[in-house]
């Protein structure tokens, strides 16, 4: 019975070859777009949560700390929930650190010696939202001297605008991707209620002697269903495989400008995880787009009798 309606909802589709293709061209462009904001989106959350991590706090130690106490330290910060990455800092390495940033001037490196620079902890929050509070701790430590910070903060006053402007632009992200997915959404399930209303009153004669015969309203409705799914089937794989090629393509160019950045997987199985993950979330979508705007169409067109 499925292979009646499937060949029926093929006919109906070399009927109106060029209406099929208009409803297929308008759901590859939708699901193409909707890929290409998912991939976005992605990226998006990555550089935000990026930037949220990559601040260091740096723990300049006093001069004539201990191993013991350094090491008491460290574990404590190793330890918490809120940190990674903890690292320990010799003067020999900050003197080393200082001649590779002064590299253009070796001159500034030979006038220094490593007993100016003091030894210290550096490590990063998990959430940048935990720096405030673990800063407070970390400077009340009897070994640390100070407390400074790395990628451009600015003053330790600055944390919290930091941290409101990156919530900020995640929340817009967020926002504005769902809006915008919405809309797509809101635009297939247009295109499939009137393709399926045009079909619906093209045979309109075709129902009516259909249901003069005594056809059940699954018989009827079937092909139209399935003709519904094929157009938005056709629309996922064609705009997937669109976007997913041009991010192919486009991924050496974009991880290389951003650098040590994750804006996209540099793994080509972990980014084509990513793309199924997608891809299966678009099928389950065009799935209830193709049945919902098919039944509405069925039930206009019952009404319109």
């Amino acid at each position: 019975m499925s292979n009646i309606h499937f060949k029926t909802a093929s006919s109906y589709i070399r009927r109106s070859p060029f209406q099929a293709l208009a409803a297929i061209f308008v759901l590859t462009l939708t699901f193409f777009v909707a890929t290409l904001v998912s991939i976005l989106t992605y990226s998006s959350a990555k550089v935000v949560r990026y930037f949220e991590t990559r601040p260091q706090v740096i723990a300049f130690l006093k001069d004539g700390t201990g191993s013991e106490a350094v090491a008491a330290l460290q574990n404590k910060l190793t330890s918490d929930e809120r940190v990674k990455e903890v690292k320990y800092v010799s003067k020999e390495e900050a003197l080393s650190i200082y001649k590779k940033a002064t590299s253009d001037n070796p001159l500034l490196g030979e006038l220094v010696n490593p007993t100016i620079f003091p030894a210290s902890l550096e490590f990063s929050v998990e959430d940048l939202s935990f720096a405030q509070s673990i800063i407070d701790e970390v400077k009340s430590d009897p070994v640390v001297d100070s407390v400074g910070f790395t990628a451009a903060l600015g003053g330790e006053s600055d944390l919290k605008n930091v941290v409101g402007r990156l919530r900020t632009v995640t929340t817009y992200i967020r926002v504005g991707g769902a809006v915008f997915t919405g809309i797509l959404a809101l635009a297939s399930f247009m295109v499939i209620l009137f393709t399926i209303s045009m079909r619906m009153t093209a045979r309109r004669e075709e129902v009516e002697i259909l249901n003069l015969i005594g056809a059940t309203k699954k018989f009827i409705r079937s092909p139209i269903v399935i003709e519904a799914l094929i157009y938005t089937v056709c629309g996922v794989f064609i705009g997937w495989v669109v976007a997913f090629i041009s991010v192919l393509y486009s991924a050496p160019g974009v991880l290389s400008y951003f650098g040590e950045i994750p804006v996209l997987p540099r793994n080509s199985l972990d980014l084509l995880q990513i793309f199924g993950i997608i891809l299966g979330v678009e099928l389950v979508f065009g799935f209830i787009l193709a049945y919902s705007g098919s039944a509405l169409a069925l039930s206009r067109a019952k009404k319109a009798r």
